[in-house]
């Protein structure tokens, strides 16, 4: 799998790790930031099906 590396805000850092960890939705900081992207992909693919305009 590719490694991506990108600058965050550590408010943002901090909140998302709120959530991960034992028990919690997600099971590593890594992951909560896959789900986030595959979810803004699916909005915007639906944004663009809304629009009539096809994605790949």
């Amino acid at each position: 799998m590719p490694k991506v590396s990108l600058d965050m805000p550590q408010q943002i850092i901090e909140d998302l790790k709120k959530h991960v960890g034992d028990n919690k939705k997600y099971i590593s900081l890594a992951d909560a930031i896959r789900t986030a992207c595959r979810k803004l992909l699916d909005q915007l693919d639906e944004i663009d099906a809304r629009h009539g305009r096809v994605g790949k």
